[in-house]
């Protein structure tokens, strides 16, 4: 089944020293360097989504800044196309689907940040778009939250959001068994 890579907003702003530094973030990337280096050397198609804000005054990711640049650990190469996206889904308002869809691929590994955002939100429209989703949840990372009063831990955080994507709209599993996944 043709499979694509699609890796999620590793972007320097998430890292240590970051403007949004996250829990497990270099764990994250690394596993998602494996995952591109498997892809790369299987000839697969890998994309690389990068969120930015074009108001100066965002929190994080401001266009232009290099908070918003992909971190070095993953960056693109040749023919691996950047898509910049301004909303928690990479699908919306992005050529995306019509890149992914040129390529004819079927089923996607997905990869990155924020775990709670979007990787749901991009997961949850792929599967909605008819792709087999496959989540490798060890190339992944999100921060701690709040609701009503209540400190979520961004382990807490992970896991709740994996294992509701893991319910209905993918394979969500690790690094190594996405691996064997995206060759089938």
């Amino acid at each position: 089944m043709p499979t694509a890579l699609l890796i999620v907003d590793i972007q320097n702003d998430y890292f240590p020293k970051g403007k949004m530094p996250l829990h497990g973030i270099e764990r994250a990337a690394d596993r998602a360097a494996e995952l591109l280096s498997h892809f790369r050397a299987n000839k697969q198609p890998t994309f690389h989504i990068q969120h930015t804000w074009e108001d100066k005054t965002a929190p994080f990711f401001v266009a232009g800044s290099t908070g918003a640049k992909i971190h070095r650990s993953i960056s693109a190469g040749p023919n691996e196309p950047v898509v910049v996206k301004h909303f928690p889904n990479a699908f919306r308002e992005t050529r995306l689907l019509e890149e992914l869809q040129k390529l004819s691929v079927k089923r996607l590994v997905i990869c990155g940040a924020m775990s709670h955002m979007c990787i749901d939100a991009t997961t949850r429209a792929a599967a909605d778009l008819g792709f087999d989703c496959i989540v490798a949840h060890d190339a992944c990372a999100t921060t701690d939250v709040e609701f009503g009063k209540k400190k979520v831990s961004a382990a807490d955080v992970h896991a709740a959001f994996m294992s509701a994507l893991a319910f209905a709209y993918a394979k969500v599993v690790p690094t190594k068994e996405a691996l064997e996944l995206s060759t089938d």
